[in-house]
């Protein structure tokens, strides 16, 4: 899995070198950025910590220093996701080795009643850390143990 994940890692580092503008264009475009709500306001004058951007305004996520939700990335998220239990296990994996953690493991990933996918993390040994589900639709995981 690790190799699996570095392999991807690389070549989505290469494609965005030498194809950037091929990867741009394979996706539909993005929806349009909704404008500020109420309540919206700038900052004040120049600020001590303008380098931060929005950020330090707590606006991260909501209009921050590159649009904006989610406007940064190559590629922008689907309505639904349509996941399968490998997709899930896969996701979940992925959380883990992006925290750093090489030594928890992903176990008992199926569909349960509800619709959603259920999986748990688990010790090298097999102990169950936690467990949750991931709807396949959004995405949403949800801590159920």
């Amino acid at each position: 899995m690790r190799k699996t994940v570095i392999a991807a890692v690389t070549a989505l580092s290469l494609a965005g070198i030498g194809g950037g503008a091929m990867l741009a264009t394979a996706q539909s475009a993005p929806p349009p950025t909704p404008a500020p709500g109420p309540g919206f306001e700038a900052p004040p004058g120049p600020h001590p910590h303008w380098g931060h951007g929005w950020r330090h305004h707590g606006m991260r996520g909501e209009h921050g220093p590159f649009g904006g939700p989610r406007t940064f990335a190559l590629v922008h998220p689907h309505a639904d996701r349509n996941l399968s239990p490998a997709d899930v296990q896969t996701i979940a994996q992925a959380f883990l080795l992006w925290h750093g953690n090489h030594s928890w493991k992903v176990m008992d990933v199926a569909p349960v009643q509800d619709g959603k996918i259920g999986f748990s993390y688990a010790t090298a040994q097999g102990g169950v850390i936690a467990r949750f589900t991931m709807d396949p639709h959004t995405g949403r995981v949800a801590r159920i143990d």
